[in-house]
């Protein structure tokens, strides 16, 4: 995403992260992180009700739950609403999209939304969304990948056929501009995690469902030949494949 405003095909993005629901939880390592840390920036917030808006496989759901919350856990994907329940993640489940949250306004004290709003086309709406469903005197959280994400991947698909084949992320200015109406604060690192080979890199992805492109699109099959170009492409340090990623972490008070 190069704007706030891009039009991505949710029902693609669906589909990609219901065919990962089984996966996902195996190989979410860098997710489940980033999502513990948002967790502890409210976690003692008195509030009751709790929205969690991107829910997936119902991780966060119950971490919440556990901390004694009552969670409405909120997803685009089928399958991965259907597995959160079959883990009986939440107290109840909504399938819906997070620009329009099926729920009135100020129904809940804290709107969380962990590594999701990169999906959504328009940012402004999705955060206003999450603020219209939220009380006042509560908290909206939420994390985000921002310009620079998988930028080694994306340089070196551009040396093997001269696209980049990963989605862009919103510039760090542009979130900021999101969140400028409302009382804030915004918090960004970078974060890498090493693979030992570009197959075990490119399987991860596979695993959380980011396989999506915005625009439609696709890097193809990925034959053996093309696997071998890319792994020749790709960066490689003391025998490691690095894919990094530039976090921003959210907190918006509702006034």
């Amino acid at each position: 995403m190069t704007s706030a405003f891009e039009q991505v095909n949710k029902q693609a993005v669906a589909s990609a992260f219901s065919r990962a629901a089984v996966s996902y939880d195996a190989v979410a390592v860098l997710q489940r992180d980033v999502g513990e840390r948002l967790l502890g920036m409210a976690q003692d917030h008195r509030g009751e009700q709790l929205l969690d808006a991107g829910c997936g496989t119902g991780y966060f759901s119950r971490r919440w739950r556990e901390l004694g919350k009552q969670v409405t856990a909120l997803d685009l994907a089928p399958g991965m609403l259907a597995f959160a329940r079959q883990q009986q993640a939440a107290d109840h489940y909504l399938l819906g999209d997070i620009e329009n949250v099926p729920l009135a306004d100020a129904a809940v004290d804290i709107s969380f939304s962990s590594l999701v709003v990169q999906w959504c086309s328009d940012l402004p709406r999705a955060l206003a969304e999450l603020y219209r469903v939220t009380r006042p005197g509560g908290v909206i959280l939420f994390s985000t990948l921002a310009e620079g994400s998988l930028h080694e991947l994306g340089d070196a698909w551009q040396q093997v056929d001269g696209e980049r084949h990963v989605n862009d992320f919103l510039p760090l200015a542009q979130i900021e501009a999101a969140c400028a109406g409302y009382r804030h604060h915004l918090q960004a690192e970078w974060q890498t995690l090493n693979y030992p080979e570009v197959m075990a890199l490119m399987r991860s992805l596979k695993g959380i469902g980011a396989t999506h492109l915005h625009q439609g699109r696709e890097a193809g099959l990925l034959s053996r030949q093309r696997l071998a170009a890319l792994q020749a492409a790709y960066p490689c340090r003391r025998g490691q494949f690095p894919l990094s990623y530039h976090l921003v972490y959210g907190v918006i008070y509702r006034d």
